[in-house]
């Protein structure tokens, strides 16, 4: 039978290729090793049939082509090993016009893999974000990927930091509810991970993660890049699969995202490197179709009525909400209209109800309001939903407590509620607006109450944007700015340390969406996060990371990230030369401040040289000019604030 030959041109002029030297050459999918020797060019394998080093690589020895790896020779121009059986592949060669043509076998049409199929899956179930870093040990599964990208189904983003894929996943799954994927080679790449990935997994969000493992036949054998990649991610994960041979590869699949959705948690499936490109046969990729539950879950009638109970007696209610009612706002917020009641969010959920609603008392606890503070003391019940009573929001056990959760392990986790209710949010709040007319009577109008006591939050921030020592903007400037000037509708992406505290305190919400790292309270998180919301609403919404120079310096690279896929996330670096929240941990500790002080590079400097727009301010008057600037940029962007480390 005839070979189907197909030419492929490989290098444009042949004096490109010194007499005497080799160099690598690609012809379709196909490595070539060039050879020029004797004034005849040749075309061989390129792979040394003993380890498969790259023989373009090599050179040409004592008339004798010498491989890289190991030092074995063979002939440059037919490929013999001296009468050796471990001679060299030889492809027809051609020169037209001083131009090199290689003739190749035409290529087969792909035959489908077993990651073409979970992959077909994993887009089936909605999974279309993928976070991270292709490598060797992951080609497979990347290959499959990128089919499906030219294909439109899926939005692969490469990262520079295996740490930020899994920070964006995060972030992306806090957004929006539902998973994206973070991936990663074998050994340090997906050990690069697990910060993001503990970030997901306690404050409930979804991710699946995907590794790539050594090929099986050298597990145990401590293989450059062996990590047992199961046993490694049994802390983390709540799935955690080996991807084998003979594994119901669709099935594994479906069941690691589930889990994710369900749970809320890390599912995770490492696959090894020969695995990924066995044929599929006859799989088939499956569908969430009937798989899915409907979690429409009421609440059980003893735990409803007495809830009913106690809001018949309260006079003057609070509903606190946390990050787990983000989709349930608007049931909630009328209901606390029908209460006249305020409404007070954890830091995670920041932005619940815009600051300026009438009922509205913005961030409890380390990182809130005095007004939040002063309307929880002053209630006489406490209606909590979705909120996991951190400390950091210090929702006071004293009073009589209803606690609205679609997790039951959340509810009464710290300490005894009055009234724990099991049932999903949404469900739970329209059978209390069913009943509404049985407690709405006796209720307490405090809308008049709340516009007060904003009246005295907002003359003290008045009062604070008049401190100036001289040594950088003070936070409460900066964040005045920010609730002037940013886009309404931004997802701000927030990081740890003195920044976040002064943006929970002072930056007072619209229809803004907050991210940010809540139980792990992971510094570094802001940009990455930023990047996940990007992949998640694109340019329908404004993106903002607020960050410190310690925070934005343990990601500092991802900022080629944005400039590459064109992401126009607005960055704001405040920039003291310290890790103030740290000092100021060790001053009040009894503690001398030590190791806290920082060398940073020119931050706007560097965004100009990454190839984003680099601004820079050093006195607050020039503030407002930048952020207007900042915003109006229609590319990455990232302003650098000289920032006052007391000031806060």
């Amino acid at each position: 039978m005839t070979k189907s030959i197909t030419w492929h041109k490989v290098l444009g002029n042949k004096d490109m290729l010194q007499e005497g030297r080799v160099m690598t050459v690609t012809a379709g999918h196909t490595q070539i090793c060039l050879t020029h020797f004797k004034g005849t060019y040749n075309a061989l394998t390129n792979k040394c049939p003993h380890q498969g080093g790259p023989l373009g690589e090599g050179s040409i020895e004592n008339g004798q082509l010498r491989c890289p790896w190991h030092g074995w020779d063979f002939n440059p121009c037919g490929g013999n090993s001296d009468g050796f059986e471990d001679g060299l592949k030889t492809y027809d060669l051609k020169i037209e016009d001083d131009a090199i043509f290689v003739g190749i076998e035409k290529e087969p049409p792909h035959e489908a893999t077993i990651t073409d199929v979970m992959v077909e899956t994993m887009v089936n179930w909605g999974v279309n974000r993928v976070f991270g870093m292709v490598g060797h040990s992951n080609l497979g599964l990347a290959d499959a990927f990128r089919r499906k990208e030219e294909s439109g189904d899926l939005k692969f983003i490469g990262v520079r930091h295996e740490g930020a894929a899994s920070f964006a996943a995060s972030a992306y799954g806090k957004l929006t509810g539902k998973p994206a994927a973070c991936f990663a080679i074998a050994g340090p790449g997906s050990t690069n991970m697990f910060t993001g990935l503990w970030d997901a997994k306690v404050d409930r969000s979804p991710i699946l993660a995907l590794t790539g493992q050594v090929a099986t036949q050298v597990v145990g054998t401590g293989n450059f890049q062996e990590v047992d990649l199961v046993r490694a991610f049994q802390t983390v994960a709540a799935f955690n699969q080996r991807v084998e041979h003979q594994s119901k590869h669709a099935e594994l699949m479906s069941l690691a995202i589930k889990h994710a959705i369900l749970n809320r948690d890390v599912s995770h499936l490492t696959f090894p490197d020969q695995v990924q490109v066995l044929p599929s046969g006859n799989a088939k990729a499956q569908t969430p179709d009937g798989r899915m539950p409907d979690l429409s879950i009421s609440p059980s009638q003893q735990s409803f009525d007495k809830a009913l109970d106690l809001l018949k007696k309260a006079k003057r209610p609070a509903i606190i909400v946390g990050h787990g009612a983000r989709f349930h706002m608007e049931s909630i917020i009328s209901l606390a209209g029908k209460l006249n009641c305020p409404v007070m969010t954890t830091f995670k959920g920041k932005g619940l109800i815009p600051d300026n609603h009438p009922l509205g008392c913005g961030v409890l606890g380390r990182s809130g309001t005095p007004i939040a503070s002063y309307f929880m003391n002053e209630a006489d019940l406490l209606l909590v939903i979705g909120a996991s009573f951190s400390n950091h929001t210090g929702i006071t056990p004293k009073k009589q407590i209803i606690q609205i959760d679609f997790d039951p392990l959340a509810l009464s986790k710290f300490h005894p509620v009055a009234v724990p209710v099991y049932g999903e949010i949404s469900r739970t709040v329209s059978l209390i607006h069913d009943q509404s007319h049985e407690f709405i009577s006796n209720k307490t109008d405090q809308k008049g109450e709340i516009s007060r006591r904003w009246d005295i939050w907002r003359k003290e921030k008045q009062k604070r944007l008049t401190e100036d020592r001289d040594k950088g903007v003070s936070s409460a400037f900066v964040f005045d700015a920010l609730t002037r000037l940013a886009p309404a509708n931004a997802v701000m992406c927030v990081d740890v340390g003195n920044n976040a505290y002064s943006f929970g305190r002072y930056f007072e919400s619209k229809q803004h969406s907050f991210l940010m790292s809540g139980y792990l309270g992971s510094i570094g998180f802001a940009f990455p996060a930023a990047m996940g919301a990007w992949a998640a609403v694109g340019d329908e919404r404004p993106i903002i990371a607020v960050a410190g120079d310690g925070g934005f310096c343990q990601y500092l690279a991802e900022l080629t990230t944005a400039v590459k896929y064109d992401m126009p996330i607005k960055l704001i670096v405040l920039n003291n030369n310290e890790l103030g929240k740290i000092s100021k941990e060790q001053r009040a500790g009894g503690w001398d401040v030590w190791a806290t002080s920082l060398v940073n590079p020119d931050f706007s400097a560097y965004a100009n040289s990454c190839g984003a727009l680099g601004l820079k301010v050093d006195k607050k008057q020039q503030l407002e000019d930048a952020m207007l600037q900042l915003f109006s940029h229609k590319g990455p962007a990232l302003l650098e604030i000289s920032a006052d480390v007391d000031l806060i």
